[in-house]
């Protein structure tokens, strides 16, 4: 397949790919329930993303959105970081520097603890 132009990019939370993988599985389907002949009909690429999105989510839609609004307003967050964390949902300090560990600036205690907070208010 072969790109010609980006038209629109956006940073994505595997929650919300996966409904977007969902809906695009099921306009190739034809609006036909899923049975085991559509199934074979979708490429590999999509039934892997799909069963990728399915393994590693850990939260609904509307949580990883709240979660995530709530994570670009604080001020070391940026929106690719706080999809990150989204995507990861961080359960302790280690992991929560592993993320932050290409950036430029480190983290204090208490913001680290600020986005456990958050997170654990949303598990």
């Amino acid at each position: 397949m072969k790109v010609k132009k980006i038209i629109n990019e956006e940073m994505m939370t595997l929650p919300e790919l996966r409904e977007e993988l969902i809906s695009i599985r099921d306009q190739r389907a034809g609006g036909v329930e899923e049975t085991e002949g559509s199934v074979r009909t979708l490429s590999y690429e999509l039934r892997k993303s799909i069963d990728h999105a399915d393994t590693l989510g850990k939260c609904s839609v509307d949580t990883a959105k709240a979660l995530y609004e709530e994570l670009v307003v604080l001020e070391k967050i940026t929106p690719t970081i706080a999809a990150r964390i989204v995507n990861i949902m961080p359960a302790s300090r280690e992991e929560v520097r592993a993320i932050y560990a290409k950036e430029r600036f480190v983290l204090v205690t208490e913001d680290v603890d600020q986005i456990l907070d958050i997170i654990r208010k949303y598990e």
